[in-house]
């Protein structure tokens, strides 16, 4: 699909500091920057509250929990008359993702984009990593914890993220092969890293 705006996709481990690499991105090329925010977009596309979207975050299956939720976080329209299936909160939030990357120049964390973006032009997938080490201190201090609940919250988000992610692209979370780039954000650091990633970027889409 033939666009005009730049479009960036950051896929991340968990402590990695890919979010902040993502804004330091968006702020470099002028994108409008997405990552709960999607919620917030695929809400208003589907009528459903968008808390009942972060409730549901990235999670593979998410839609049995639909079943769960009291009517007020839920349109009686959507919920009674709409064809659902598991997939349809996916398909909200992919519209939404579309929709804005039609609109404005993006940089999009995680929720899939790069797949639901792959016939566009103009577009850059890339995937930060970091040591555990680093992501374990990272959420040491995010969430106020020791070692061993850091290591248990990793564990335990990763394995919903990337279940999420090979469901609905068919690809692999964190592989080579499913990006455009894959960086180490130990190695240079998060500036060096972003500064990476940004001559690769202009680079590759010529800007």
């Amino acid at each position: 699909m033939e666009h005009k705006n730049i479009i960036i996709n950051v896929g991340r481990q968990l402590g990695s500091g890919g979010m902040i690499i993502a804004k330091m991105l968006a702020e470099d090329f002028g994108c409008k920057f997405y990552d709960k925010e999607l919620l917030n977009l695929a809400a208003k596309e589907s009528g459903f509250s968008e808390k009942f979207f972060e409730q549901n975050d990235e999670k593979k299956g998410f839609f049995r929990s639909l079943f769960h939720v009291h009517a007020p976080f839920v349109s009686d329209n959507n919920f009674y008359n709409n064809k659902l299936s598991q997939e349809s909160l996916f398909q909200f939030q992919s519209d939404a993702i579309r929709k804005a990357a039609q609109t404005d120049s993006c940089v999009f964390v995680g929720r899939c984009a790069d797949y639901v973006l792959r016939d566009f032009d103009n577009t850059v997938s890339v995937f930060i990593t970091a040591d555990l080490k680093e992501r374990v201190e990272r959420i040491c201090e995010r969430h106020n914890c020791g070692e061993e609940e850091a290591r248990k919250i990793i564990e335990s988000k990763e394995s919903t993220r990337s279940s999420y992610y090979n469901y609905y692209t068919g690809k692999v979370w964190g592989h080579g092969t499913s990006y455009d780039l894959c960086i180490n954000s130990s190695v240079l650091g998060i500036d060096g890293t972003e500064q990476f990633v940004k001559d690769f970027i202009k680079k590759v889409l010529k800007v």
